[in-house]
This record gives structure tokens, C-alpha cells and sequence, in this order.
């Protein structure tokens, strides 16, 4: 079975690729990628240039030329110049951080 026979989520596949950029959280690495297919919750990548030594666990995939669409993603997986990516939701962490109360809780 194919790996995209198994997602639940309804994809939409580029015949050619739609071109996007991958980009670290922090800014300090770009990379040029096609973006092959996407769901609501992920997409796949292929990336021209390798991405050894990049830090995945989190990036910003830009789908615009302005950087005003883009999305929060974490790599699934790598099958040679293709990468998996799944989407963070805003807000979304790997690691919970413990609620804080509100200030008007510590007042009352």
C-alpha cells in the first residue's frame, strides 16, 4: 500500500508541483522546494538541495512570495529528495507547557 493510501485526509496533488519555500524558525536557513501534495494536516515536499544537518523538528513552509502564507510544520519523514511534513496549529508545542493562572487568579 502506498503511504498516501493510508492518510484519511483529503489531499490536493500538483501535477507539476507548486514552488515554496522551507524556512528555520529562527531565519537562518532557506531552502527551495516543490510542493507536491497537501491535506489540512500535512504535505509532501520535494527538496532540490539536501537537508542534512538542518534542524526539521520545527520549520516555516512559505507558500508565498510576500512570506504572508505560510504554515508551522514538523518532518514525518524522508524518502530521498522527498520529506513528509505534518502542520502545527498555532499555538501547538511538542511539550506542553504548564498552565500559568490568569494575573486577575493571583489577585483574587
Amino acid at each position: 500500500m502506498h503511504p498516501s493510501e493510508r492518510r484519511g485526509d483529503y489531499r490536493v496533488v500538483f501535477e507539476r508541483g507548486f514552488p515554496a519555500v522551507m524556512m528555520g524558525i529562527d531565519g537562518t536557513w532557506r531552502r527551495s522546494c516543490m510542493l507536491e501534495d497537501v491535506s489540512e494536516t500535512g504535505a509532501k515536499l520535494t527538496v532540490a538541495t539536501t537537508v542534512e544537518g538542518l534542524n526539521l523538528k520545527e520549520f516555516f513552509l512559505l507558500l508565498s512570495s510576500t512570506g504572508l502564507a505560510y504554515r508551522r510544520c514538523e518532518l514525518a519523514w524522508v524518502n530521498g529528495d522527498q520529506i513528509g511534513v505534518n502542520f502545527l496549529k498555532q499555538g501547538e508545542k511538542r511539550k506542553k507547557a504548564s498552565r500559568r493562572p490568569d494575573a486577575e487568579d493571583a489577585d483574587a
